[in-house]
């Protein structure tokens, strides 16, 4: 007979919990463990003449509950290696399969250490949650843990059960989250010891005070009512979609649904232009509002294709996961970079292998794949960086000087002598060796001069300040004054 253990689940109260098969496991078993002795059916079975080995030691010895988990999914598969005459049991709270991490362990290895493994149900407290708090699971709900809650787990609509709210500190984690989503006098309800004779607390509490209570246990969890107020919902993509989806139905908005991609193609670039705008000045403010004028155009974008039957957002977050997890192997497939100029070129040969994959043929040139309406400057820069990934470059910086200086001599030469054409001809040259100068100092072009231009536009504001106080025109004034009150900018922006 193979060596074998027998998980039993203890419900989530007493003895009166257990099922009448469960009890007869136990009473003629010989072999019997309990994850712990803090359970109320645990004292009430010892009254009856069944004892267990208890794992509470380890809870006392080891750091974390991870270590704890793993210690006792070992020491159960080798003991029962050690009691190949019989089957050993080992009790846990509630249902095995609810929220029971030592048992997804013994699932996991019973097969490799060779040893068999039966699982018996148990009143889990879902159940007594259910009864207790009043609410039906099909009409949504979802059972998260306390220890691992995240915003995004968050369904405002679902019925949500927390459960392991065991202390402060994870009571103190869970409102933080919670507030994320609602709002802090929220009403949530707290359940402790749910159908235990004598032990049983339910309390309704305003969010914020869920870690000011007096107590807390293993027993305890905390359920949030499902509830269709769409405002407990702005903060998620979901709900983004959903609106987008409507404005673009036929009960929605007729400019909305009206709309092309090519009638709204600028408004995309304008967004953009005005979110780094936002960047340049450094507003949070104004991110928080222009990021979201960019989503919106792509969601936009992405519903027009959606009504199509080609893809729809959710295909794009999926293409840009895949793309994301794919272009850095050093950090989602075990590979190393030992800095960003590294990482940038395991990023660009993903890019190529991907491309690669997907049967893209390759570039005449590299130079190819420009987006055709990148403004001239960062073009210039992205050109520039292609020709000197090739080594197509100067050394240093000083032959980058010197050709400035020769596109320069150039210009002075073609403005005086030449035709407008061949004067703009020379421009772009110089402009074109001034870029390469941006390179060499890891400076981008665009934001140096879009800088300078928010510069000079202070400063020309306070000529402009100057003339009002003095009550004068650009008429009434002079370049010599000008130019005085220029360089007083100059001092103060």
């Amino acid at each position: 007979m193979p060596p074998s253990i027998t998980v039993i689940g203890l419900g989530s109260g007493g003895e009166d919990q257990l099922t009448l098969g469960i009890l007869k496991t136990l009473e003629k078993s010989v072999h019997l463990y309990a994850r712990t002795a803090e359970h109320p059916a645990i004292a009430d079975l010892k009254a009856r003449g069944i004892s267990f080995v208890t794992f509470d030691r380890l809870y006392e010895s080891l750091e974390s509950f991870n270590e704890v988990y793993e210690a006792i999914a070992q020491e159960l598969l080798e003991t029962a290696k050690q009691h190949a005459d019989g089957t050993i049991v080992y009790a846990v709270p509630g249902h095995p399969m609810v929220a029971e991490r030592t048992v997804q362990l013994l699932r996991q290895r019973a097969q490799e250490e060779s040893v068999q493994l039966t699982i018996l149900g148990g009143e889990s407290f879902l159940d007594q949650a259910f009864t207790r708090l009043g609410f039906d699971p099909i009409d949504g709900f979802q059972l998260l843990d306390a220890s691992e809650l995240k915003r995004e787990h968050l369904r405002p609509r679902l019925h949500t059960v927390i459960g392991q709210v065991y202390d402060v500190y994870t009571a103190s984690e869970v409102k933080l989250t919670l507030m994320n989503v609602y709002p802090d006098d929220h009403p949530v309800i707290v359940g402790q010891a749910l159908g235990v004779a004598g032990q049983e607390r339910i309390l309704e509490v305003p969010l914020h005070e869920l870690d000011r209570l007096d107590s807390y246990g293993n027993l305890m969890l905390v359920y949030i009512a499902a509830n269709d107020d769409d405002r407990l919902r702005r903060g998620s993509f979901e709900r983004l979609h959903e609106i987008v989806t409507i404005l673009r139905s036929p009960e929605g908005c007729p400019w909305d649904r009206e709309q092309t991609h090519q009638s709204i193609r600028r408004n995309f670039i304008e967004e953009t232009f005005e979110a780094i705008e936002a960047l340049d000045l450094d507003d949070p403010d104004g991110m928080k509002e222009e990021f979201g004028d960019v989503i919106l155009q792509v969601l936009l974008h992405s519903q027009m294709e959606e009504e199509t039957g080609a893809f729809d957002v959710y295909d794009v977050l999926a293409e840009l996961n895949d793309k994301l997890i794919f272009r850095h192997p050093h950090v989602f497939g075990g590979e190393n970079a030992l800095d960003a100029e590294e990482a940038l070129k395991n990023w660009e040969q993903m890019k190529a292998e991907e491309k690669k994959r997907k049967g893209i043929a390759e570039k005449e040139s590299i130079l190819d794949g420009m987006p055709k309406d990148l403004p001239a400057l960062p073009r210039a820069h992205k050109i520039q960086k292609k020709a000197s990934g090739v080594g197509f470059d100067w050394p240093d910086i000083g032959g980058v000087f010197d050709k400035i200086e020769e596109e320069l001599n150039e210009l002075r030469h073609a403005a005086g002598n030449e035709s407008e054409e061949r004067q703009k001809d020379e421009l772009g040259d110089l402009l074109f060796a001034v870029v390469n100068a941006s390179r060499f100092i890891h400076a981008d072009p665009e934001e140096a001069l879009a800088g300078t231009n928010r510069k000079f536009a202070a400063r020309f504001r306070y000529i402009e300040e100057q003339l009002r106080i003095k009550g004068k025109t650009f008429g009434q004034t002079d370049l010599s004054e000008m130019d005085a009150w220029w360089n007083e900018a100059k001092n103060r922006i």
